[in-house]
């Protein structure tokens, strides 16, 4: 009987030692209170601590921790209300704080995000709400990373889930959207119609633009033609006067070396006078010197006929 009861003991002294051996897991922390107070923070590692004299307060987790809050209930500057609900993503820092700093702190920061979007969203209009989730989310996370500060809790980042307007509003928006995209189809086509306008203006001006400088083309080359052709003739005339007058000027020498004598230069020169009077002179003024020679053409018509 008496070996039952050590055997008792034993087990029961062993089981309290035991329950008096704490491991504390990774990204974990245990707050422990002597007799009611706060002792110490137990973080990674083995801990003993007294039997029926400490206790684990608390077992705070130390990991980023994500909360999704219902959606709350609020009134834009404009007087619309709407329903946000918002996640806040938040790390606890300290675990004596958290433990000892407010009684429910995933219900506060509910309330304080409640209040704080409130606050926010009162200052913005509709269009602005819709809009401005980024200046929004910073603005919530300053100022609940600052609320929560004396609880030991650390807010990283906040962000706004869903904006739910009223219905009236959904279909208003709705509305305003198809006419927003119909405006826009419009104003599409409308731009299709203006650039295919300008560019059959485009190709007539190009065709008109070829067409005269075919047309400047071709009066060149015929205006190149037509000079080169009387540039050909000015020099055909040109060489015949030319040859005209060497071969005067070859019968001359040739008279002046033959020794010829008055009678017959004055013969020449009144076949030169023949020549001038071709029946294109309308008036014809007879040197001096060619009345003396009738004399001599009259000699001359007497020594044919007798011949």
């Amino acid at each position: 009987m008496g070996l039952i009861i050590f055997m008792i003991l034993l087990i029961v002294v062993l089981m309290v030692l035991a329950s008096c051996v704490r491991i504390v897991p990774q990204a974990q922390a245990l707050v422990v209170e002597r007799l009611g107070a706060y002792m110490g923070t137990w973080s990674v590692g083995v801990h003993v601590m007294m039997p029926f004299i400490d206790r684990v307060a608390k077992r705070v987790i130390l990991k980023e921790q994500v909360v999704d809050f219902a959606p709350q209930p609020v009134i834009t500057k404009d007087n619309v209300t709407m329903r946000i609900d918002t996640v806040v993503f938040f790390q606890i820092t300290d675990p004596k704080l958290f433990a000892y700093g407010v009684e429910n702190p995933i219900m506060a920061i509910e309330n304080l995000t409640a209040t704080t979007l409130r606050n926010i969203i009162g200052d913005l209009e509709l269009d602005q709400t819709l809009t401005s989730r980024e200046t929004i989310n910073t603005k919530m996370r300053a100022s609940l990373d600052v609320a929560t500060d004396p609880w030991g809790i650390k807010v990283n980042r906040v962000e706004l889930k869903n904006i739910i307007p009223p219905a009236a509003i959904q279909d208003a928006m709705e509305k305003q959207m198809k006419a927003e995209r119909e405006r826009r189809e419009a104003i599409l086509r409308a731009e299709g119609e203006k650039k295919s306008t300008i560019l059959v203006a485009e190709g007539k001006k190009e065709s008109a633009i070829l067409d005269a400088e075919a047309d400047k083309q071709a009066a060149i080359l015929h205006a190149e033609a037509e000079k080169e052709k009387r540039i050909r003739e000015a020099e055909g005339e040109a060489e015949a006067i030319l040859k005209v007058q060497k071969a005067n000027a070859d019968g001359l020498r040739f008279l002046k070396e033959a020794g010829a004598d008055e009678a017959v230069l004055r013969l020449k020169s009144l076949e030169a006078f023949a020549t001038i009077a071709d029946g294109k002179a309308t008036k014809i003024i007879i040197p001096s010197e060619i009345q003396n020679m009738a004399g001599l053409v009259k000699s001359v018509v007497e020594v044919a006929k007798e011949d």
